[in-house]
């Protein structure tokens, strides 16, 4: 099997990190965690469990992977959040495909755990390119990262477990700040909230997500998720509305 080297990135993650790493210390060389400036006990509990851990303060999720990739030492990586968790078949499958790599990149299965139980539908499947050979991706965005693969693709077998939300205030102040942000993002390129963005958009998602991706097998949860995301959407086109109006006001 070819060596791998884990890297995961950190701020106040005490609560999570120590799961990330025991999911993998059974099938990694090297673990590395990039802190961007953990107030509690993250980095002690990593260093505990043998992971190598650098600083680097935070400037975007791209630039903040970039930096931990160039501090590993073998030739495969996996790109694994704090949040997270490898399930023994993603294990086995990782285990199998190193011993004789037959792509430069793999995408992995990512299932969400929202409110007590996995999502099977709302938020999945979802296909996160993690596991590359090194010099073969590049990670670019400003908010979520767009991985970009230089060389042949492939799929893993088996899910990256996603523990993102401690609770639906975790899940809605998250999300809300990431409206915001994007928000803040598209008024810099000259964009305009218009009436159709403020109205079509979130029935849009709603239906996407309740309907398109049977978010209604996942009950109430799939219910919950596919209304959240359309008021989000909604709260996106807003907040831009609102900073185009703060200009016109000056």
């Amino acid at each position: 099997m070819e060596k791998l080297s884990i890297v995961i990135l950190t701020k106040n993650e005490e609560e999570n990190i120590a799961r990330a790493i025991k999911s993998v210390k059974d099938i990694a060389n090297e673990i590395i965690v990039l802190d961007s400036g953990s107030e509690d006990r993250t980095v002690e509990i990593a260093e505990s469990l043998g992971a190598k851990v650098f600083f680097h303060p935070f400037e975007s999720y791209p630039k903040q992977v970039n930096n931990a990739i160039s501090l590993t030492s073998n030739i495969w990586i996996f790109v694994l959040d704090a949040d997270e968790e490898l399930s023994d078949e993603l294990k086995t499958s990782i285990k199998n495909e190193l011993k004789n790599p037959r792509y430069d990149c793999y995408f992995v299965n990512r299932r969400t755990f929202f409110l007590g139980k996995f999502l099977n539908h709302t938020l999945y499947p979802e296909w996160r390119l993690r596991l590359f050979k090194k010099g073969k991706v590049k990670y670019e965005g400003e908010i979520h990262e767009v991985v970009k693969c230089f060389g042949k693709i492939g799929k893993l077998h088996g899910d990256l477990y996603h523990y993102s939300f401690k609770d639906f205030q975790d899940f809605v102040e998250k999300n809300l700040r990431y409206s915001r942000l994007s928000a803040q993002i598209l008024y810099k390129k000259g964009k305009k909230s218009r009436a159709l963005d403020l109205t079509f958009r979130p029935v849009w998602t709603f239906f996407k997500f309740f309907l398109l991706k049977k978010g209604f097998l996942d009950g109430w949860r799939g219910f919950t998720i596919s209304l959240s995301y359309a008021f989000f959407n909604l709260a996106k086109y807003t907040f831009l509305k609102e900073l185009s109006q703060n200009k016109e006001l000056k």
